[in-house]
């Protein structure tokens, strides 16, 4: 299989799982925010889950991502040092995340009270389950895509949004409100973690061979490589998390939801951004190392046009259609999240770009120069959430986000060229191509949009978006149908 082949089998994987997993998220966020809780339950629900995001930040630091950075190299180079890798790997998780479990543990009920969510009590001491079962879950996805084998990422991915579906429903219907729908997600983080460890060993660990010495200072080295890619996880936790902390701390549970909502709904449009740039970011450090950075740049520039192709026009149509979607999906009780996802459709293009980028510097080797970046941005994110939330509410969290991560992405993106030379003409004409058909979609939808009343005009609405967008897309020659049927087959 060659290398485009590889890619291609690898995306139509994680994109599957992607779905499963965002298609999951999307009906739990619906029966949850819709039948089971009210906003309040609802927003202490997902204000607990962004407080324990942060907590295991410390649980987790960046040991996966450069763990994964070394199961690619040394998978070419020296499969015999692998079985040390993992073993290494395992071991320093096991001594961190007990240690943050157990201060966790102990000072819960003083967290919760100095945030100002008594409430969150009970949250907060399950969180100690929690971010052990969901830090396990996610390093053997990450330490698959190291490994350049996506099937099983994708495997534990949709595994874990399947269980956490079923397990959060049905405790919610047995009575146990938010905290239920809590442990719902425990659980299948739980179910994922053991299936992917499980896969780790049988398919990994006992298949290589372990050289009969572990290479001097690989150690040292992991935990070093982890360092600046731990201050880069930091810096995206606080851009995702600490702003919904942020508004629980300054506003009510009912503006979390607010929030969260809109959030939820942009992370679900940008699932196929995020499987493509898991696909294609370890081939960069492939191709690094044997110097293919023509090749390279050939990926990542086809990579970003086709992305901006399919995200500047959804961002155009689902800042049109936002208020419908929202109050005829979720109820005229979650009207207040319409502006929110309004401004953060803005964000959905910016973390499309990121999605593409920053794994591929990691694998690159310049996690140091993206975590300089994302540190910044984020302090400055901290800082305009402090100063906006409190004069504009949820609104102000979601003009912060957008105005940090702009700056964000610019640097990505000069990295990424200074790195492959990327060939900016082309690229230009290409985004100007793709904003006139993104002018003339949005116009079909914006003079129809005004006559949708019931959820069946409201998805007629979005159809003619489609195929206003597609019809363009191929007379433009931006999209090849027989690539497409290529692909698919």
């Amino acid at each position: 299989m060659n290398r485009l082949d590889h890619i291609v089998h690898g995306f139509k994987a994680t994109l599957v799982a992607r779905a499963v997993y965002m298609l999951s998220s999307a009906l739990l966020m619906f029966v949850l925010a819709r039948y089971l809780l009210d906003p309040d339950g609802y927003g202490t629900l997902y204000w607990v889950i962004g407080v324990l995001a942060i907590v295991q930040l410390v649980a987790d630091l960046g040991l996966g991502k450069s763990a994964a950075r070394y199961f690619s190299e040394y998978s070419e180079k020296a499969p015999g040092q692998i079985p040390h890798l993992i073993r290494t790997t395992i071991t320093f998780k096991i001594v961190i995340i007990s240690l943050v479990a157990y201060l966790l543990l102990v000072f819960h009920e003083r967290i919760a009270v100095a945030l100002g969510e008594p409430a969150a009590i009970p949250f907060l001491a399950a969180g100690v389950i929690y971010i052990t079962v969901f830090s396990f879950s996610t390093f053997t996805q990450i330490a698959f895509q190291g490994f350049n084998h996506l099937v099983y990422s994708a495997i534990v991915q949709a595994i874990s949004g399947a269980a956490r579906l079923v397990f959060a429903v049905g405790f919610v219907l047995m009575g146990l409100g938010a905290l239920g729908a809590f442990f719902g997600y425990i659980v299948g983080y739980a179910i994922s973690a053991v299936i992917g460890l499980g896969l780790l060993y049988y398919k990994f660990y006992v298949q290589y061979e372990p050289a009969d010495t572990y290479e001097a200072g690989l150690s040292k080295r992991l935990l070093e490589y982890s360092v600046p890619l731990t201050a880069t996880r930091s810096a995206n936790v606080v851009d995702k998390q600490i702003d919904t902390v942020l508004v629980g701390i300054f506003l009510t549970p009912t503006a979390v939801a607010f929030y969260t909502l809109g959030k939820q709904i942009s992370d679900f449009v940008l699932a196929p951004a995020e499987s493509l740039g898991f696909t294609i970011s370890p081939n960069f450090g492939e191709q690094k190392a044997t110097g293919q950075l023509e090749q390279a740049r050939q990926i990542y520039e086809t990579s970003l046009s086709h992305t901006m192709l399919l995200y500047i026009p959804a961002t155009a149509g689902l800042i049109i259609v936002a208020e419908p979607l929202i109050t005829m999906v979720f109820g005229g009780d979650y009207a207040g999240a319409v502006p929110v996802l309004q401004i953060l459709a803005v964000f959905i293009i910016l973390q499309a770009i990121t999605n593409l980028t920053s794994d591929s510097l990691d694998y690159l080797g310049r996690a140091r120069s993206r975590a300089i970046a994302k540190g910044g941005t984020s302090a400055a994110n901290f800082g305009l959430n402090l100063v906006l939330i409190p004069i504009m509410g949820v609104v102000g969290a979601a003009i912060a986000t957008v105005a940090t991560h702009t700056v964000y992405v610019a640097v990505n993106l000069y990295i990424v060229h200074s790195e492959l030379s990327l060939r900016l003409r082309r690229l230009a004409r290409t985004m100007g191509l793709i904003c006139a058909i993104t002018g003339v979609m949005a116009l079909a939808v914006l003079l129809v949009t005004p006559l949708v009343s019931s959820p069946v005009m409201l998805i007629g609405a979005i159809a003619l978006g489609a195929v206003t967008w597609a019809v363009l897309a191929v007379a433009s020659g931006l999209v090849d149908p027989r690539a497409i049927r290529s692909a698919m087959t």
